[in-house]
Parts: structure tokens; sequence; C-alpha cells
């Protein structure tokens, strides 16, 4: 099974299409959303807002897009797939059940990420 359509995979299986990091350029709702997350986390004071966000490029293009526009530049599942495999997403690659950076990507605390490696399995494996 091959991406639905408008959605943009990372690397790693995650769909970037509704991601507010990605949309902070276009969308004041995530722009909103991830000013708020941002200070949250430290990473914006109180007087920053969308503006410096955009500035200092806190969002991201994707794993194929500018890498100075990207939310985790040093990937290390990104830079496996995309620099060194020249692949768009780690279901296009045949390590894809064997791989080590995966399973741990997706054992991590953040759900959403198993979900992605779920995702990749599903749709690419040829044994799931």
């Amino acid at each position: 099974m091959a991406q639905t359509e408008g959605e943009m995979l990372a690397a790693c299986g995650l769909d970037c299409g509704p991601c507010p990091i990605r949309r902070i350029p276009f969308d004041a709702d995530a722009a909103s959303e991830m000013v708020a997350w941002f200070k949250q986390m430290g990473w914006l004071k109180e007087s920053e807002g969308v503006a410096e966000e955009i500035e200092r490029k806190m969002y991201c293009n994707g794993c194929q897009g500018d890498r100075s526009v990207h939310w985790s530049d040093n990937c290390p599942i990104m830079l496996c797939c995309v620099d060194d495999k020249h692949k768009q997403h780690c279901g296009q690659c045949s390590e894809l059940m064997s791989c080590e950076k995966l399973q741990a990507f997706a054992s991590d605390e953040h759900g959403h990420h198993k979900e992605a490696v779920e995702r990749l399995r599903q749709r690419f494996d040829p044994q799931a």
C-alpha cells in the first residue's frame, strides 16, 4: 500500500501533513499552538511569538526538505534513510523489520512514534 493522497510521510513513518510544527508558516492556529508549547518548553520568551518562530526557523519542511528548516535535522533515522540510503521513507528499505533505529524510536515514550513505525510496516512490509 502506498501513501494516501495528501499524506506527507516522514522517513520514520510519521504523517507530517497535519503536524503543527510543519504548518507554522501557513496555519495561524498551528503557529499559535506551537508558540504556547515553545514557551512552555522555554524555547520562546513570554514576549515572543510567531514572528520569532519563523525567524528562528522553528518549523519543519519534512525529511526531504531544507535541513536548515527542520525540526530535528540530526535525526538518526532521517540521516540513515534519506542521506545514506537515498530513500523517501524507511518503508522502502530492506531492513524495515530489523532496523534498530526504528525499533528504538517505536519503543520510546511517545505513542505516536510506535504508530508511525506500525504504519510503515503495515503498508510496506510484504510479510504483514
